[in-house]
């Protein structure tokens, strides 16, 4: 008797920001393995199956098959879960620049942890720039504490605070709508963070509403800067002596909030890392921006299509229809000279002083706060307009 097995592998689709990008899996691929269904055991048909994937993964072009295979938990003996002597994996919760990032227990209090691992193999490895730098950033307001790193199992590993949800998940869960009054205590945030990495003498290149979390627990109202794995130091510690313009360079970062500088070749400094955030803002107040969705037959002429669109765009038509501070906020940042320090007061102030003007209060209630409120809300009440139960004995 011959039948099929139904083998289904996750497919990571790149984003925007290039190949090295990967964003979560978006869609499932089917292999069809036939097998000998009558008098096969289990563990034959498993050792079939691993046979013919270890193949398939040998021989595939599908990187994302390859990454799949590579980190799915349920493959790895449970010995080879646990790093640093006491992180446990429990389960893949997304991606970095370049490494997959879980949720894992310390094993010995019972308390979360996150986990960045990333191949020893890894052609342009970059986890151990990110601990340095990370190393540079402790101790700032918005940078996540870092736990343990080291090399083990063929991986380098960063073990760090876990953190909250994306303002790109928590985008998603207020329907792609934020209100206008959490814009600005956002921005306030924002800002703030890229100043400090900015303070410290490297610049972010990768700004998008992926890269800043929500803190947990006392520091649910703080905002985190994460993903350095992008990021460049654009002026030496010592002399502040600033790195050459240079043009000819490949875009890093993510297409959809790049600078236009950043699309057009030139080096990144502080000033693009500003305007990626304006893009990050207007997204919110927009909900899309105006270069997204653009249909193109290779990633090239995609990006071509972006800068384009992004080029052609105005500043004014771009925020029209939300406060002036908005276009004030692009158009200042856009106009930095390569080497020229923002103005983050200036910039702070801006959207500041249109907080109070709208007589806002900075209270922390972001929309997901008031949200979550209101479904507690709703159950409490609901839970209390039930009739009780009631038990009949014999």
């Amino acid at each position: 008797m011959t039948s099929k097995c139904e083998i289904r592998f996750k497919l990571r689709k790149m984003s925007e920001g290039g190949p090295h990008k990967p964003q979560r899996s978006k869609g499932f691929g089917i292999f069809y393995f036939p097998i000998v269904v009558l008098g096969i055991s289990l563990d034959q048909l498993m050792e079939t199956l691993i046979q013919r994937l270890t193949e398939l993964y040998e021989k595939s072009t599908l990187k994302g098959l390859q990454r799949f295979w590579r980190m799915n938990i349920s493959t790895i003996p449970k010995a080879e879960l646990i790093f640093g002597g006491k992180y446990k994996l429990v389960r893949k919760i997304g991606n970095g620049s370049f490494g997959d990032i879980f949720l894992a227990v310390n094993i010995t209090n019972g308390e979360e942890v996150a986990v960045k691992l990333e191949s020893q193999s890894s052609k342009h490895p970059q986890l151990f720039f990110e601990v340095k730098l990370y190393k540079i950033l402790q101790g700032g307001v918005g940078i996540a504490h870092m736990r343990w790193y080291g090399r083990e199992k063929g991986h380098n590993v960063l073990v760090m605070d876990l953190l909250g949800p994306s303002l790109e998940e928590l985008f998603n869960v207020c329907s792609r709508k934020f209100t206008l009054k959490t814009v600005l205590m956002l921005a306030d945030q924002m800002i703030s963070r890229v100043q400090y990495l900015h303070t410290k003498n490297f610049i972010h290149r990768d700004i998008k509403p992926d890269n800043f979390l929500i803190g947990t627990g006392r520091h649910c109202n703080k905002l985190f800067i994460i993903d350095f794995g992008l990021a460049k130091k654009y002026r030496d510690s010592k002399t502040k002596e600033h790195i050459p313009y240079r043009k000819d360079k490949n875009l890093t970062g993510t297409a959809r909030y790049a600078s236009i500088n950043a699309h057009l070749g030139i080096e990144q400094s502080r000033g693009d890392d500003m305007e990626s955030l304006g893009y990050v803002l207007m997204y919110f107040n927009r909900t899309s921006l105006p270069w997204q969705g653009l249909k193109a037959a290779t990633r090239k002429q995609k990006y071509e299509k972006i800068v384009e669109k992004k080029m052609s765009t105005s500043v004014d038509s771009l925020c029209k229809g939300y406060p002036h501070e908005f276009a004030t906020y692009l158009t200042y940042c856009k106009g930095l000279h390569f080497e020229e320090a923002p103005d983050y007061l200036y910039l702070r102030q801006l959207f500041r002083s249109l907080f109070k003007s709208l007589n806002y209060q900075y209270d922390y209630l972001f929309d997901w706060t008031v949200l979550k409120e209101r479904d507690a809300q709703e159950t409490a009440s609901s839970s209390q307009n039930q009739p009780p139960q009631t038990s009949t004995f014999d």
